[in-house]
């Protein structure tokens, strides 16, 4: 099947996954300007924690889309699944772009807020496993490792654009009364209009050989029970090595950019400025830790993380937060995010080499939905609650036992690489 049309196929599990990854980061990109709109005469850092409430709103959704379109990517396609899954965020993208803010409808603003966040959180909880899935499905042989570093490559770059958008709104002159008007509403528009596009990519691509050559009874399995059954050490290593990946990829990228703000000092454009070449850093290390993984295995690269998080996460966070220069503060981003990048360029295939095809699209993506909802989604929320009750250096310990999770899950693990 994936030799009609390679590049498309790549295409569309990459770059549709980049699209997705854009629309849900431009909210936390642009809450800075758009939080009071739907929260206003509170101060800064309450406004901040609203917003990131929010946020994790979304991400309580995610097993249900994990479970939902795991069980269409399972039963019906991995093609089937990413479409509904892109369908989705662009539908929540347009109706946020167009609520109203609280001056307007009063509590109505933020209700609508939620009910956008919820749809793109359905969206995400199943664009992780299928995209994961297809991905490694579509790869030659030796080089699933390089192929599925592209997961995180495009949300990484989903994030840079974001960001990107933001830094170019910020340098063409708008000013932030603008970019809190109306300059946020345009993120939205843009990232309804690229999902659309990716929609009709989507439906073109080739479905991968893996569950082509399943039959028919195999793709009536599956399901809940038989993941937890069957395949209940493998769902636990799935979910422990999510927990700390999550914390950390939060940390260190949506929550990195409020904390040069409220706790390093400097102002919002040279936050995300940071924030932006730090990512793009990240963006290149990806592919190289993917394809080393194919040569050297996946659990070498797990333990760079684990260990390297436990020991680091702590005085990192610490100096980031006493810096006020901008390249000191780069510096030790970028440090964070190398560490990370162990984690972040196998998790894709990791979890994918864990489980069968008939069952891989929910065994990938429910187990990491459920974690992002617990313990990803609620990082800022955690960390910015901590910090309002003047206890901010609590989360860095927070965040390195979570990283602790995930080093215990990589000792259960076997090696999932294949020679």
């Amino acid at each position: 099947m994936m030799k009609k049309a390679p590049l498309r196929s790549l295409l569309g599990g990459a770059a549709g996954n980049l699209v997705e990854w854009f629309d849900w980061y431009v909210y936390s990109a642009f809450s800075i300007y758009f939080s009071k709109t739907f929260f206003p005469g509170q101060d800064q850092t309450a406004q901040f924690l609203a917003t990131s409430g929010i946020f994790w709103v979304g991400f309580l959704m995610r097993p249900i889309g994990g479970w939902l379109l795991g069980r269409i990517g399972d039963r019906y396609g991995r093609r089937t699944a990413l479409a509904w899954s892109v369908a989705l965020m662009g539908g929540g993208s347009l109706l946020l772009a167009a609520i109203p803010g609280y001056d307007r409808i009063n509590i109505g603003a933020p209700i609508l807020l939620v009910v956008a966040r919820i749809i793109q959180g359905l969206s995400l909880g199943g664009e992780y496993g299928a995209a994961a899935t297809y991905l490694s499905e579509i790869a030659p042989p030796g080089r699933r490792g390089l192929w599925s570093s592209f997961q995180y490559v495009t949300l990484y770059g989903g994030q840079l654009l974001a960001l990107a958008f933001l830094l170019g709104l910020q340098a063409s002159g708008v000013g932030d009364a603008a970019l809190s008007a109306w300059g946020w509403r345009l993120a939205f528009v843009v990232g309804a209009a690229l999902a659309l596009g990716v929609y009709l990519l989507r439906r073109g691509i080739d479905e991968t050989p893996d569950f082509a050559q399943e039959k028919a009874p195999e793709r009536r399995a599956g399901g809940i029970a038989e993941l937890w059954f069957n395949h209940r050490r493998a769902v636990l290593i799935a979910f422990g090595l999510a927990v700390g990946s999550n914390v950390a990829f939060y940390t260190y990228t949506t929550y990195m950019q409020k904390y040069l703000v409220v706790t390093s000092g400097l102002t919002k454009p040279l936050a995300s400025q940071i924030c932006a070449a730090a990512t793009i850093a990240a963006i290149l290390i990806q592919p190289v830790l993917g394809a080393l993984s194919d040569r050297i295995g996946r659990k070498p690269l797990l333990y760079w993380f684990g260990i390297g998080g436990i020991v680091g996460t702590v005085p990192l966070m610490t100096a980031i937060g006493r810096t006020h220069d901008p390249l000191v503060a780069l510096a030790l981003v970028l440090t964070a995010l190398v560490i990370l990048s162990g984690a972040t360029a196998t998790n894709a295939i990791v979890k994918a080499e864990l489980f069968p095809p008939h069952i891989r699209v929910l065994g990938v993506g429910l187990p990491y939905a459920i974690s992002q909802s617990v313990f990803g989604g609620s990082a800022e929320t955690v960390a910015l609650s901590l910090k309002q009750a003047g206890h901010e250096s609590y989360y860095f310990w927070y965040v390195t036992a979570m990283i602790g999770v995930a080093l215990v899950a990589t000792i259960a693990m076997r090696e999932s690489r294949q020679a």
